[in-house]
């Protein structure tokens, strides 16, 4: 009979063990996690996405640099105001008439959309959409039209190296390793020479007209936004946030995006006490954000099925793609958590999701912050969390 209660208890034991961890141990897990970034610069938040309760919270109001935590908010208003169907255009317009063998008489317009995707071959297939349009010769100039959005080449808060150290100079229309408008042009230029059409005239920047001849769409919101994500790419955040601006605000200008990000964020009960909203990519040393507001981002996602099931396809997978690729890469973590990351000289980040079952934010800010020790504590919190069932 001993022997038969002995295994009993052991059993009852095991069985115990195998539950999930009260929420005190749990939380006591969580905090062991971050050790060495307890103190005021770091602020973390995480719960569960069930019952809405809070497993873990430090600091969660606290207003700090969100570094390219930033680019998560853009992505909610993204998906929130335009949908994940949206797509920018460019456009070949002309500006005069088309002649006895194909004479265009007037200028030839290349207008930009603020897409961030444009390339060679997109300028390839508006050069071929001229020549279908029956025109071999422009008798006028080439004129390259960027009013889409303002001339601001940076954003606000940002050093003097982040162009073109960490961002291309903004434009409406502008194509990787280009010199902005004028560059996109005299590519598109060449474009048209190998389809074909002759420009007579010079190439010249100015707000212009026309009838449309060609034009090239950007692939889907959601693609460019999980390219914006993956890679973290800076360039292609501000282009989206001056896309708010032009299509929902009043100007394609950072200023009039960052309205419009903080406006849907109100609207959606997102709790903004210390938000600031200066930039999209999160460069700015403007840009204040809390754990509670990211978590209630993420929140809010998961409530509305169809930004969740954008949002899962645009953050990237722990030990799999994009920033996260060599980060948490064994069980239980890999392949189970989807967030985004963030680093600046003195701020780290990670926002998203674990196992959906819990959203979660940390932030750290600190002078000389060691983004190696700062990464490793917020994959251990993450990996906690994974391991929970």
């Amino acid at each position: 009979m001993l022997a038969i209660r002995i295994a009993v208890s052991a059993a009852l034991v095991a069985a115990v063990a195998a539950q999930p961890a009260p929420a005190a141990t749990l939380r006591a897990r969580l905090q062991a996690a971050l050790s060495g970034f307890t103190g005021p610069g770091t602020a973390a938040l995480a719960v569960d996405l069930a019952t809405g309760r809070v497993v873990y919270a430090h600091g969660a109001a606290s207003a700090l640099l969100p570094a390219s935590n930033e680019k998560l908010v853009v992505t909610y208003a993204a998906l929130q105001a335009l949908g994940p169907s949206f797509r920018m255009q460019t456009s070949a317009l002309g500006e005069g008439r088309l002649g006895p063998g194909g004479v265009w008489s007037g200028s030839l317009v290349l207008r930009g959309g603020g897409d961030p995707t444009l390339d060679r071959a997109g300028l390839g297939r508006l050069a071929q959409g001229v020549r279908d349009a029956g025109i071999r010769r422009v008798t006028g100039s080439l004129v390259a039209d960027e009013s889409w959005f303002d001339r601001r080449r940076s954003g606000p808060g940002w050093k003097v190296r982040y162009v073109p150290g960490e961002s291309q100079a903004l434009s409406a229309l502008a194509i990787p390793g280009t010199s902005g408008a004028l560059g996109t042009a005299a590519l598109f230029r060449q474009a048209l020479a190998q389809a074909g059409v002759r420009v007579d005239g010079p190439t010249k920047r100015a707000r212009a007209g026309g009838w449309p001849l060609a034009t090239r769409w950007s692939p889907p919101l959601a693609e460019i936004l999980r390219r914006m994500d993956v890679e973290s790419d800076n360039f292609t955040a501000e282009l989206v946030l001056k896309q708010l601006g032009a299509v929902v605000g009043e100007a394609g200008t950072t200023a009039a995006g960052a309205e419009v990000v903080r406006s849907i964020l109100a609207a959606h009960a997102v709790p903004l006490a210390g938000v600031r909203i200066a930039d999209g990519s999160g460069l700015s040393a403007l840009d204040r954000l809390t754990p509670k507001a990211l978590v209630t981002i993420l929140q809010r996602s998961w409530a509305d099925r169809e930004i969740r099931s954008a949002l899962f396809g645009i953050l990237p997978v722990s030990g799999r793609d994009g920033t996260l690729e060599d980060r948490m890469a064994r069980a239980p973590a890999r392949g189970n958590v989807r967030a985004k990351t963030g680093t600046l000289d003195d701020a780290s980040a990670l926002s998203g999701y674990v196992r959906e079952r819990y959203a979660f934010s940390i932030l750290v800010n600190a002078p000389g912050l060691s983004w190696t020790a700062a990464r490793a504590a917020q994959d251990r919190f993450a990996t906690v969390l994974a391991k929970q069932r």
